[in-house]
């Protein structure tokens, strides 16, 4: 079976920026991710909660795999949103079936 390259890339951003990051990973040409929601985590300033610092709304974490050659766009689309808010990026190296769907 044949796997290919691909990067996977994690953002956890402020509920309310979830459309707003939506729109903007469209834009750059993402075709697909998954938006999970996060119950809590610990950070720079120490453990939090969806009950807790964060504010009601909660944060989400976008799941998307690409081919690498789209990582630029996505990342200049993504921080575009990010850098005024609370939230991470991440990427990692990963392989998949089916590069066609990337």
């Amino acid at each position: 079976m044949d796997m290919h390259q691909a990067k996977r890339i994690e953002i956890v951003i402020e509920k309310p920026m979830e459309g707003r990051l939506a729109k903007a990973l469209s834009s750059a040409g993402v075709t697909g991710y998954s938006v999970v929601p996060v119950r809590g985590g610990s950070g720079r300033s120490g453990p939090w909660t969806r009950e807790g610092e964060i504010g009601r709304s909660g944060m989400v974490m976008f799941i998307c795999l690409i081919r690498p050659d789209r990582l630029d766009a996505l990342l200049e689309a993504a921080f575009a949103v990010v850098e005024r808010h609370i939230g991470v990026v991440s990427v990692t190296d990963a392989m998949v079936l089916r590069a066609e769907r990337f």
